[in-house]
């Protein structure tokens, strides 16, 4: 049994030992936006399931963060990184932090562009081609991007500064532009030309070439690859159903309907 689900089986344990209380309200679950679509088919099964509503609001995991340090209360709280629930745990506010699921970053690409793995970099250094990705510190999407910057000067050094200084900051912050609703925030700012690459999510890349074929999904070589870690977490004094709901997304039901969005499954065993 690996380290994750040992924490996992930890998580388990701390729900069934913890003190719970029963609402009438319904739950509220505060998400990351890359979870979006996957979280509303989960949402929807729970709700099937067990016959209990859930209110949710998608966003900026760093935003979603603030407006909890600010006094709002969600009953669960999954973010697209750990230290966004393990800051608000640090502090008192919820349980410990599960691994839930997994993603990795990619670049999308504007339809006709001469750029695959083995050139991404080298494409990607031109100064003439705009990339484009999230708001570092508001949304982890962001900070992932700027892991890639870093990682990208052991192929040259100065590469950081080059990719950092001219990334344009396009989504996650709270003044970023919104996508109409309806929209998929990375097809509208590709179909606007807003960048030529997009660092985002691969999940968020495969719904974007959903809505527009014709947009390119390039995955990045291995010196540039960078992995996100999604956390969960459950307010301290949240209702029963609150726990309940942490339980279905960690069960293997939940897990098969992240990977159904192209996220890794983190919670089911693998085996010896």
């Amino acid at each position: 049994m690996n380290l994750g689900q040992k924490l996992t089986v930890l998580f388990f344990l701390l729900v069934f030992s913890a003190p719970l209380t029963v609402s009438a309200e319904p739950l509220t679950l505060y998400a990351a936006g890359s979870l979006k679509a996957a979280f509303s088919d989960l949402v929807a099964s729970y709700e099937k399931a067990y016959d209990t509503k859930v209110a949710t609001k998608f966003g900026a995991s760093g935003l979603l963060r603030k407006s909890i340090e600010e006094g709002e209360k969600p009953d669960v709280f999954a973010s697209a990184d750990m230290n966004h629930p393990k800051t608000l745990a640090a502090d008192g506010w919820g349980s410990p932090v599960v691994l839930f699921t997994r993603n990795q970053l990619c670049g999308l690409a504007q339809p006709g562009m001469a750029v695959t793995t083995d050139n991404f970099y080298k494409v990607m250094m031109d100064q003439k081609v705009r990339v484009g990705t999230s708001t570092p510190k508001a949304d982890p999407s962001g900070d992932y991007a700027w892991a890639l910057f870093k990682k990208a000067d052991g192929t040259k050094a100065g590469s950081f500064d080059t990719l950092s200084g001219k990334a344009l900051q396009l989504t996650g912050g709270p003044d970023s532009t919104k996508a109409p609703e309806g929209r998929n925030a990375y097809e509208w700012i590709m179909a606007k030309k807003q960048a030529d690459v997009f660092l985002t999510y691969c999940t968020n890349a495969v719904l974007a070439q959903k809505e527009l074929p014709a947009l390119q999904i390039i995955r990045l070589p291995d010196n540039l690859s960078v992995g996100a870690d999604y956390g969960l977490i459950v307010r301290n004094r949240a209702a029963e159903e609150a726990w309940r709901l942490a339980m279905f997304i960690l069960s293997p039901e939940g897990q098969e309907i992240l990977q159904e969005y192209g996220f890794e499954a983190a919670a089911i065993p693998q085996g010896d």
